[in-house]
This record gives structure tokens, sequence and C-alpha cells, in this order.
């Protein structure tokens, strides 16, 4: 990890001890260890199409259930994002990407707007896949959208099996913010009419 976009976060609870470091210019190289291989899988995919360098350790309370992990992971890789980006000067702020997978068709756009919302329209037909709660997707992006001061829509338009479903969320979202967080030669200073965000 070289560039200057680069941010480690750390937060301990009695529920959660983590430790993030997130580079917005990297390759996609990734090492996550969580306890959850599931979504561990979802993380690595996330590092891997964003080409963000991703390095999450986590020790939850997962005798109690996958909930704290999952959604204490989000608030701190929220807090890593937003560090990272930095003042958002030259960036692109918006991004927007449709990722198919087999049956499956996800839509996440997202814009670095400072103004945390989430928009989550999806259904899943069964409570887990592997030892990840499916329930846990909505409040994983809702901790990044607080956390880093985002607005994320994500749709599917279409999709049947769960773990496509999933997987392709994490992939579209990182490719939407892999192209928010770019940088243009035409963005003279902060992408607002109030010069901030």
């Amino acid at each position: 990890m070289s560039s200057e976009r680069i941010a480690q976060v750390e937060r301990k609870t009695r529920e959660t001890d983590i430790r993030a470091i997130i580079d917005i210019d990297g390759e996609g190289k990734s090492k996550v260890s969580t306890g959850i291989g599931f979504f561990n899988h979802m993380l690595e995919g996330f590092s891997k199409h964003g080409f963000f360098d991703l390095n999450i350790q986590c020790d939850g309370d997962l005798e109690v259930d996958c909930h704290h992990t999952i959604e204490d992971c989000g608030i701190v890789l929220g807090e890593a994002i937003k560090e990272a980006v930095g003042d958002k000067k030259g960036i692109r702020r918006f991004g927007s990407s449709f990722v198919p997978m087999d049956e499956t068709l996800v839509l996440c756009s997202l814009d670095l707007s400072g103004r945390p919302y989430l928009v989550f329209d999806a259904d899943f037909t069964t409570d887990r896949v592997g030892n990840f709660d499916t329930e846990m997707v909505k409040e994983f992006f809702y901790a990044i959208s607080y956390s880093a001061m985002m607005n994320i829509h994500i749709k599917v338009l279409s999709g049947e099996n769960n773990h496509h479903i999933i997987e392709a969320m994490f992939k579209a979202f990182a490719r939407a913010l892999d192209d928010a967080t770019k940088f243009d030669d035409r963005v003279k200073g902060i992408l607002s009419t109030k010069g901030s965000l």
C-alpha cells in the first residue's frame, strides 16, 4: 500500500475488536479475517472488484450471533473509506454500476455527498448463506452509509440465488465506489455548487 489515500481505523467494544486498513488507490489485494467465511468472501470480492487494497481483522462475539461482527465491520470500513477519500477534491463524487451474476442483476448507485442515506430494494428467500444471516446485508450497507457519510442505492433487478444476489451487491458497490473516488481533471476543487461536501 503506497498511495496517499490510505486510512487505518480501529474500534474495540465489548462485542468486537476490529482493525481495518484501506488503500483507495490499490490493486485489489486483500487480507480478511472476520470469523464468518461467507462474509470474508464478500469483502475479498469488494476489494478485488473495486481495486482497493483491504486488510480487515475482526474478533467478534460469534458465540452470540453474526450481527455485531457484520454491523461493526460496516461501521469501521465506512469510517476508513471516509478518512481515505479525504476532502473529495478532484473526484467524480458519483458512481454507479450494474453487475450481473448468472440469473442475477444488481444496481448500485452512490453519492459521496456527506449525507448518509440507504435505499435497499432486495428480498431474500433464505435466512442464511453459510453462517451469514441474509438480513445482515442491509445492516452492513446501512452502517457503511452512515459512517462513510454517503448515499447508497442498491436494487436487485433480477435474481433467485441468494449467494449470487449478495455477491453481486458487494461487487456493484465496489465498482460504484471505485468510480466515485476516481480523479477527474475536469473537476476543479469539490464537485458541488456549495463548494463543500
